[in-house]
C-alpha cells in the first residue's frame, strides 16, 4: 500500500527536480528562463487561483469539453451501432471513416473558422471531430462482440429494431462506450488548448496566449501545470466511472 503512494510521488519529485535543473541550465544563457522554474510557476499558480483570475477560464474550457464530448457521443454511438449491426453500412463507410480519422483535427481549423466564424462554434466542431472516432470504433467493436444469441432471442420475441438496440445492444456495449468516452476525453483535452486559440476571448488556451503576449512566463508555466492536473482529474473520473460500471 505504501509503495503505491510513494512510487508515484517519487516519480513526480524526480520530474520536478529535472524541471528545476533544466530551468537553471537554460538560465545561464537565457536569463528569462528562470521564470519557468518550479518555484516561480507555483507562486504564480497560487496567485492566479487565489485571485480568481483562472476560474472563469477553467469553467469556459470545461464547458467546451462537455459540449464537444456530448456531440461526439450523439454522433459516434449511433454510427458505431449502425456500423456494428449493418455489414453493408460498414463496407460503404469504412474507407471514409478511416480516411477522416487520419486527418488531424487541427488541420480543419482554417475551414472551421471560415464556415462557422470565430467563437465557440469552431471549437465545438474541432473537439467533436477529434472525439468521435474512439467512441465510434469502440461502440462498433462492442456490437461485434455481442453474443449473437441475444439478438436471436430478441428476434424470436418479435422485438422491433428500436427495442433491440435500446434493451439489448446498448446495455450490452456500455462498457465499450465508456472506454471510447475515456479515450475521447484524453483526445479532447489535447486538442482543446490549440482550438481555444481561434479568436475566442476566454479559456485556458486563450489564457496561455495572453501570458505569452504579456511575457508572463511564470504564469504560462502555471497554466500548463494546471492543464495537466485538470486533464489527469478528468481521466481519473472517466476511469472510475468505467470501473464502477464493470463491478456494479
Amino acid at each position: 500500500m505504501a509503495s503505491r503512494l510513494l512510487l508515484p510521488l517519487a516519480g513526480l519529485l524526480l520530474a520536478v527536480l529535472g524541471w528545476a535543473a533544466g530551468a537553471v541550465w537554460l538560465a545561464h544563457g537565457m536569463p528569462i528562463a528562470s521564470a519557468f522554474a518550479p518555484l516561480e510557476s507555483a507562486a504564480s499558480l497560487w496567485q492566479l487561483v487565489s485571485a480568481g483570475e483562472l476560474w472563469p477560464h477553467v469553467v469556459v474550457s470545461l464547458k467546451r469539453v462537455a459540449v464537444g464530448l456530448l456531440l461526439a457521443i450523439l454522433i459516434g454511438v449511433p454510427l458505431g451501432v449502425l456500423t456494428g449491426l449493418s455489414r453493408r453500412f460498414t463496407q460503404a463507410t469504412a474507407p471514409l471513416f478511416q480516411f477522416l480519422r487520419m486527418v488531424s483535427p487541427l488541420s480543419w481549423m482554417p475551414l472551421a473558422v471560415m464556415v462557422l466564424g470565430v467563437g465557440d462554434a469552431p471549437v465545438y466542431f474541432l473537439l467533436a471531430f477529434a472525439a468521435v472516432w474512439p467512441i465510434l470504433l469502440n461502440t462498433a467493436s462492442g456490437v461485434a462482440q455481442l453474443d449473437p444469441n441475444w439478438l436471436l432471442l430478441a428476434r424470436s420475441l418479435s422485438a422491433t429494431r428500436t427495442e433491440t438496440v435500446l434493451r439489448i445492444v446498448l446495455p450490452g456495449i456500455t462498457a465499450h462506450i465508456l472506454t471510447g468516452v475515456r479515450l475521447a476525453i484524453g483526445i479532447i483535452w489535447i486538442v482543446l488548448v490549440p482550438a481555444e486559440m481561434l479568436g475566442v476571448s476566454a479559456g485556458l488556451g486563450y489564457f496561455i496566449l495572453d501570458t505569452r503576449d504579456r511575457l508572463a512566463y511564470s504564469e504560462l508555466m502555471a497554466v500548463i501545470v494546471l492543464v495537466g492536473a485538470l486533464g489527469y482529474a478528468l481521466d481519473h473520473l472517466a476511469r472510475a466511472a468505467h470501473a464502477r460500471w464493470l463491478h456494479r
